[in-house]
Parts: C-alpha cells; sequence; structure tokens
C-alpha cells in the first residue's frame, strides 16, 4: 500500500489562534502515527502563487490520512485555524 502525504500551503493572518491549531494539530498527527517531513522551513517560490508556510507530513496510507484529518482530535484543532488564516490542504496519495 503506498504512503500518503497531507500538503498543506498557508498563509497565517493571526497567530495566536494559529498557534493553538499547531498544538492540537500535532498532537492529532502523532496520534495517528504521521511523520513531519516538512514544517515552516525556508521556501522558495519558483512557479504560480506561493505561501509562506509549508508542510508536508507522511502517513502510512490515504487511508490513515483521511482518518486523521477527520478525526475528532484533529477537527477540535481546526476549529483554532479557520479565521487565523488561509489554508490549502491536501491529501496525496505517493507511488508505491
Amino acid at each position: 500500500m503506498p504512503k500518503a502525504y497531507w500538503i498543506a500551503h498557508v498563509t497565517v493572518t493571526d497567530p495566536d489562534p494559529y498557534a493553538l491549531y499547531a498544538k492540537g494539530a500535532t498532537e492529532a498527527f502523532a496520534a495517528h502515527g504521521a511523520r513531519v517531513l516538512a514544517r515552516g522551513g525556508r521556501v522558495v517560490g519558483l512557479e504560480g502563487e506561493s505561501r509562506p508556510r509549508n508542510v508536508v507530513i507522511e502517513f502510512d496510507s490515504l487511508e490513515a490520512a483521511q482518518a486523521c484529518y477527520d478525526s475528532a482530535e484533529y477537527q477540535a484543532a481546526r476549529k483554532h485555524r479557520i479565521g487565523a488564516g488561509d489554508a490549502q490542504i491536501i491529501l496525496l496519495e505517493g507511488t508505491d
């Protein structure tokens, strides 16, 4: 079964509630066996719109990534992100 990647591109507009989101989301990721590969490092935008905060998280499967997103823990954290920034989040299945 191929791994999956949670990829987020974010512009934070209100750091305090976003920090609450980040704390809760990190706990949800850990509870679901996720591995953070990149979070908030330097960015070089080459084409298209880029955002200042980018995150790549690895899961054992697309189903595991979806279960994390749907979990009560993540959804509770997500409430702090709404209105604290603009985000694009996708789940991407890897190759075998």
